[in-house]
């Protein structure tokens, strides 16, 4: 069996159902300031502030969301490292296999032969060494980084029409358009991705996405 490396070279920062979903996190979240817009009776200082709000939300939680990703990394190596030592402190093969099957998800677990488990433990326990602690790597912040830039990026194309155009009420119009339009895009990626039918996905999604916005609204967000 190869070395142990930290990380596969191959994985990527953000898997793309995460790219999708901090995309729609960060709509959702300018949505709610752009739709208590009441554009009819808003000047320019209104809209000014209403812009500062949007973006400041956008800005503090992709930070959450960045350090809450982080936390995940930590969570999972630490998963990881207790599995790892519980195999080792399994005083018995049959024990061991246990916690190796109770590690794995259900639909692999089930079809996996004793005799399987028991050479994935063996294989497992000639590992040299001890897995690497449990730390932050390079790729960890790379990913954090990602998700910040992606909910703050999702807020740009929302905000843009207010900047260049003057009236408010066609602003908010053209603003909403393009939320719509972006919400719909990633709910058909995410139809793609899960298998599901991309146009009745991206439809649902934009149908939800307007839910939560005005109930975030009506609630007070």
């Amino acid at each position: 069996m190869t070395a142990r490396k930290d990380e596969p070279a191959s994985k990527r920062v953000l898997e793309p159902v995460e790219r999708i979903s901090e995309v729609l996190f960060g709509l959702i979240m300018v949505l709610t300031f752009t739709g208590s817009l009441s554009a009819a009776e808003s000047g320019r200082a209104e809209v000014r502030t209403m812009l500062i709000g949007a973006i400041g939300c956008n800005l503090a939680w992709g930070l959450i969301d960045a350090i809450m990703y982080l936390m995940g990394c930590l969570a999972d190596r630490s998963t990881n490292l207790r599995i790892w030592q519980a195999l080792r402190q399994a005083p018995t093969p049959e024990q061991g296999e246990r916690v190796l099957s109770e590690s794995l998800p259900p639909i692999v677990s089930e079809v996996l032969t004793a005799s399987e488990l028991l050479r994935i433990r063996e294989e497992l326990m000639r590992l040299p060494g001890s897995p690497p602690g449990v730390s932050l790597r390079k790729q960890d912040w790379l990913g954090a980084a990602a998700v910040f830039l992606l909910v703050v990026a999702s807020t740009i194309p929302v905000v843009l029409p207010f900047i260049f155009i003057q009236d408010s009420v066609f602003a908010l119009r053209v603003s909403n358009a393009i939320a719509i339009v972006m919400m719909f895009v990633a709910g058909y990626a995410f139809g793609q991705l899960a298998g599901y039918r991309p146009f009745v996905t991206a439809g649902s999604m934009v149908l939800l996405g307007c839910v939560l916005v005005a109930l975030t609204i009506a609630l007070g967000g």
